[in-house]
């Protein structure tokens, strides 16, 4: 079985359309599947509108995306593990290439990420850059989504809770060393919320200090320095 986990903190605007493309995709992938959406503590629709979009909600208190992702692989029951944000749609195509790396024997994987809805004219340059950075060289998971098989997860610990950004690139380096690790060619598509509001270079400035914050190792562990994340910008 296929257990697509969500980690969700008030996203009552995005979640129908994310859990409406998990069904659709899971469906034409022809096996069995399961939604869990790790609720973490929401103050809006969010358990209501995924218990009506046919996902198994789970009420947890972290406020911590790495602690709320295990939350959710742990009451989920499949195989194979596909984590995707709550603003993140996944397609088809995506589902079965990454199905078909993990049959062919891959741990776990992640795709390029593509922005729907409106973006900011600088996006595209920015993108430009960015992709073949993170992507081609750096070879991590996008945290939106992220694909494994259970023994995998379960060799690595899972994600780590001492980081509260940056648990992506841990993760992807943790499954690296637990077998191959694949960027698969379809890409997924995520809400551009990060970027919208932003000019070029208060993106530029937030970058650089998220690399100052996160140093060699790709990840943040004070709260305070990954706003970027956790703020509300609903």
């Amino acid at each position: 079985m296929i257990s697509f986990v969500v980690p969700a903190y008030n996203e009552a605007k995005y979640i129908a359309p994310t859990l409406e493309s998990i069904h659709a995709a899971a469906k034409e992938a022809g096996e069995p599947y399961e939604i869990v959406v790790a609720n973490d503590a929401s103050t809006d629709a969010t358990a209501e509108l995924a218990e009506r979009g046919g996902a198994r909600v789970v009420a947890v208190h972290n406020r911590q995306i790495a602690a709320t992702r295990n939350s959710g692989a742990r009451a989920s029951a499949g195989e194979v593990l596909f984590f995707v944000d709550a603003d993140t749609r996944v397609s088809p195509a995506l589902v079965k290439e990454a199905l078909s790396a993990l049959r062919s024997g891959a741990a776990g994987g992640g795709a390029r990420v593509a922005f729907y809805g409106e973006v900011p004219p600088w996006v595209p340059a920015f993108m430009a850059v960015f992709t073949p950075l993170y992507f081609r060289l750096g070879r991590w998971a996008a945290g939106c989504f992220i694909f494994c098989t259970r023994a995998a997860y379960e060799a690595t610990g899972g994600f780590d809770e001492t980081t509260y950004a940056g648990e992506e690139i841990a993760f992807s380096r943790a499954l690296k060393a637990a077998g191959r690790f694949v960027i698969v060619r379809e890409p997924v598509a995520t809400s551009a919320r990060k970027v919208e509001g932003r000019t070029f270079w208060e993106m530029a400035r937030l970058t650089a200090g998220v690399a100052r914050s996160a140093g060699f190792a790709g990840r943040i562990s004070r709260r305070e320095d990954a706003g970027f994340w956790y703020e509300d910008r609903r």
